[in-house]
């Protein structure tokens, strides 16, 4: 075992925040509606401070419905896609016990992705409108998700000797300290991020940047943290013990980003 001199006991978190006869309404759910509620306010005061964006109230408010049941969905089908195949093909009523957790941001960001189009669609609006306008809000619902995640006991990271160390009760964690990965996450993914796309934002000057920068963003802190964070059980370390699934499936992302910078260039650059 792992000595850590001064190593934290999992505090005692009840993962119900409240219990309504035989309701239980959990941190996890109460964190994605505190995301979207977050998200759907920032957006309002933005919107409302330029009107020449072309984005009221009522647009702002169905932008939001779409990217959250996107997001949800696509996070849900993702999870079963990607991690958990073969159990959620055995059991599909399984997709719909989302309060046991199980979201992958990478099927978040192919929801998301699906639903802006359609969006866009309906409405006339350019994807890069829709996306530039809607992902600068995406981490606070990231940062609030991870904390739920800490708060469940999952998505843990390796063990440590470091002081911050995190003894978690979870039987599958063991009785080793842990890198306490889903709080790294929370202030990477989360705070970080929210700055980093605010600040991007503000000098944007081009369609897609704002959203190439989140892609690319949110894969340098997903890659960095899971470098201490334990894989899936179910999947473990892949090709040859040394990538996790998180890290491949950011691959795509870093991709992409780089992607829409360039033909955000071109476009800009033919445009003038």
């Amino acid at each position: 075992m792992l000595e850590s001199p001064a190593m934290i006991p999992f505090p005692p978190i009840d993962p119900v925040a409240l219990q309504l006869g035989p309701v239980a309404i959990r941190w996890y759910g109460l964190a994605y509606l505190v995301g979207i509620v977050a998200g759907w306010v920032l957006l309002h005061r933005r919107a409302r401070a330029n009107p020449a964006a072309g984005w009221d109230d009522e647009a702002v408010g169905d932008l939001v419905f779409y990217a959250a049941v996107g997001a949800v969905l696509g996070g849900r089908l993702g999870y079963a896609l990607f991690y958990d195949f073969k159990t959620y093909l055995a059991h599909p009523a399984e997709l719909l016990a989302v309060w046991r957790g199980g979201m992958s941001f990478h099927g978040g960001v192919l929801g998301l992705v699906t639903a802006l189009w359609w969006y866009g669609r309906r409405t006339g609006r350019g994807f890069f409108q829709c996306s530039d306008f809607v992902v600068p809000v995406v981490p606070i619902g990231l940062g609030f998700g991870r904390i739920a995640n800490f708060i469940n006991q999952e998505l843990w990271g390796a063990p440590t000797a470091l002081p911050w160390g995190v003894l978690f009760t979870a039987p599958g964690a063991g009785p080793l300290p842990r890198h306490p990965s889903q709080l790294y996450e929370a202030l990477l993914e989360g705070v970080v991020l929210f700055v980093v796309l605010a600040l991007v934002r503000r000098r944007a000057l081009r369609a897609g940047v704002v959203s190439a920068s989140f892609l690319i963003g949110y894969a340098a802190c997903r890659m960095a943290v899971e470098l201490v964070r334990e894989p899936d059980a179910q999947l473990g370390y892949l090709w040859g013990g040394w990538l996790t699934m998180g890290q491949v499936l950011c691959v795509p992302m870093v991709l992409a980003g780089i992607g829409i910078l360039i033909w955000s260039r071109r476009a800009n650059t033919a445009g003038a």
